[in-house]
């Protein structure tokens, strides 16, 4: 069973990847750093669940 996120979550990395997709790959550590640089989440916690996002976004993309 997948884990549900919520809402913000998925606004904040979708529009991060249409932003800025040539930036975002599949690699979690890589798009960790992105997200820091283009966001001011203060929580890491937050950041994270924003990366994975983001990386499991790109993922379905090239499927």
């Amino acid at each position: 069973m997948g884990s549900v996120r919520p809402t913000y979550i998925k606004r904040v990395a979708i529009e991060l990847v249409r932003n800025y997709p040539e930036r975002f790959t599949e690699d979690f550590d890589h798009n960790k750093h992105v997200v820091a640089e283009l966001t001011n989440v203060g929580s890491i916690t937050m950041r994270n669940r924003i990366t994975g996002y983001v990386t499991r976004f790109r993922k379905q993309e090239h499927n």
